[in-house]
């Protein structure tokens, strides 16, 4: 991640990990009118984040296998303790 916008979509991939949230609740979150500042888009061409249709729930935003490689990748896995035996080194956990 080398992008000034690479931060924020780590830091959306890790809110949505710590549940699904309604798709309603991540727009009302992280869309913005700034066309330099495009989070959302960013995170689901990336492919960190998916939508999902949910009986009875409407949209659903779930984080990805690949968003999770890059959150266990990042150190920013929520729910990990700490990282593999041997590397010293903890996770950040929500």
């Amino acid at each position: 991640m080398t992008d000034p916008t690479d931060a924020l979509v780590l830091d959306l991939v890790e809110w949505v990990a710590v549940r699904p949230r309604p798709y309603g609740e991540v727009m009302e979150a992280w869309r913005t009118s700034c066309p330099r500042l495009t989070v959302w888009e960013d995170a689901v061409d990336q492919g960190v984040v998916a939508c999902e249709q949910q009986e009875g729930a409407g949209t659903i935003v779930k984080v990805t296998p690949m968003g999770r490689d890059l959150l266990r990748k990042e150190g920013r896995l929520p729910g990990a303790a700490a990282s593999p035996a041997g590397t010293g080194q903890h996770l950040r956990t929500l």
